[in-house]
């Protein structure tokens, strides 16, 4: 460590330039794993969204929208919607609706969810999270609780 009652030189200067840019390189690294590592703040109270287009939807057909920072994957069924959390349950990947197999695939362990959110196959531990579904006055609206 540099003594500060030093007089200034040329090789002390570079002392500290070196030790401030290794300081900053040791936050960028360590700053970023303490995120990742630190939960998620929980949302505040229950919120309704609205699913614009919703009724211009075809059976099949699936939306993504956000509610409270989460990305939810409301489907159309015939004479319903349903609304699931897109994220897998067993690494948090984002899944995908695939209408022609009427399942929610995730890319990146090869999950599959039936339309009802529960696993078929694959290495998740749980069924996707449902979220609930309120039709008013021809709109359709989701909310968490």
């Amino acid at each position: 460590m540099m003594d500060i009652s030093e007089p200034s030189t040329r090789r002390g200067f570079l002392d500290w330039l070196i030790a401030a840019c290794s300081s900053v390189a040791g936050a960028a690294l360590v700053i970023p794993g303490l995120v990742y590592l630190w939960p998620a703040a929980k949302g505040g109270a229950a919120e309704n969204v609205e699913v614009e287009g919703a009724s211009d939807m075809s059976p099949g057909q699936a939306r993504t929208i956000q509610i409270a920072g989460k990305a939810v994957i409301v489907v159309r069924k015939r004479s319903e919607y349903r609304a699931f959390l897109a994220a897998c349950t067993h690494l948090g990947c984002l899944v995908t609706w695939d209408s022609s197999r009427n399942e929610f695939l995730c890319p990146c362990h090869a999950a599959v969810f039936d339309e009802n959110g529960e696993v078929v196959s694959g290495p998740p531990p749980s069924p996707l999270p449902r979220y609930q579904i309120k039709e008013v006055g021809g709109k359709v609206y989701v909310s968490a609780a």
